[in-house]
Formats: structure tokens, sequence, C-alpha cells
């Protein structure tokens, strides 16, 4: 079963994560409701089990816990993949949500790299500032090894601009770690 189980603990975070790529319970709590229900988009969509416990010191604000969030989560679809073999490696995503459309493509490559383009409606949503959104997917892209490009169309809400994002990305990497025949690459190995 494609899974892994880490830990980080640094003087800004403390944070517990659990993730299964074939599906299983999803449970988060971060200390900021509007990125536990990012997360739970993000691994429903996704038909990942996720299961995160993070604490940070969100007396400064959320930067460093959805940052080193990401960082954890990059790090657990790095183990949980392995040598990447028997994947389909690519996949691409659009989630329309109401006036906002939001656009993911990845390549689990083990070239880790993030192209994110879109402007929000609003600064924060929720105690959550959406610019963290890029911060958070630039720490998972870096840490799993993934090239992972995401477009932010258009909209007109904070909410359903971040939300859609999450989403395209969930079931983007649900499309490129589907289990597969072979190494799909030239080389022959990633």
């Amino acid at each position: 079963m494609r899974t892994s189980t880490q830990t980080r603990k640094t003087k800004e975070t403390d944070i517990s994560l659990s993730l299964s790529l074939e599906g299983g319970p999803v449970e988060i709590s971060t200390g900021i409701g509007f990125f536990d229900h990012m997360l739970t988009a993000f691994a429903v969509h996704g038909g990942f089990g996720l299961q995160v416990k993070a604490e940070g010191d969100l007396i400064v604000d959320g930067h460093h816990t959805v940052e080193d969030t990401g960082i954890v989560l990059g790090k657990a679809f790095s183990q949980a993949l392995g040598d990447k073999s028997g994947i389909a490696r690519f996949g691409s995503f659009y989630v329309p949500m109401d006036e906002t459309l939001a656009f993911a493509s990845v390549d689990v490559s083990g070239r880790p790299f993030l192209v994110f383009k879109g402007e929000f409606s609003q600064a924060a949503c929720g105690g959550y500032d959406l610019c963290l959104t890029e911060e958070f997917f630039r720490a998972l892209a870096m840490n799993a090894g993934i090239t992972l490009h995401m477009k932010l169309e258009y909209g007109g809400n904070g909410h359903h601009e971040a939300e859609a994002l999450y989403k395209a990305a969930g079931h983007a990497l649900r499309l490129a770690v589907a289990e597969k025949e072979g190494i799909l690459s030239t080389k022959g190995v990633f």
C-alpha cells in the first residue's frame, strides 16, 4: 500500500501527517479553519487518505503552519511514491466553482518546480491569507519532487478561488499517481 507517515518539529511548528494514496479517513487540524477546509477539499477530491495535526506559531500568522504543512505533505508524497515506477505520471484538471475557474497540471517526475499564476479577489478568507496558497503549493512541489503548474483563470470570490485551486491540484495528483504498468519515461527511470 502506498502510504507515508511524517513528522516535523521546529521552533515554529509541530506537524504529524499520514497519507494514503489509496484513500482512507480525512482528519485535518491545523488551527486555521479555512486551511483545514482547503486540505480536506484537496484530499477528498484527490481520493487520498490524509490525517494532519499541526500546531504552529499562529500568534505570528499562518505562514509557518501553512508552508511547513506543505513541506511535510510533499515529503509524504515522495515517500509514498517510492521510485515513482508504475504510475500514470501526468495529470491535469480544471475545476469550475460558481464564478471561478482554476486549473492544475502535474508531472510526477522527480524534478521539482512550481508555476503559479493568479490574483485573488481578496487578501484573506477566514483568517487565512490567500497568498499562502502559493507558498503551500511551492513547498508541496519542492518536497514531493513534482512539477506543478497552477492557474486561476478567473473568479470573483476568494473562497471559491482558493478552493478551486486546491481541488484542481487534488484531482491532477489523483490522475498522476494512478497505478499503471511500467515507467513512463524514455530514459527508463525517473
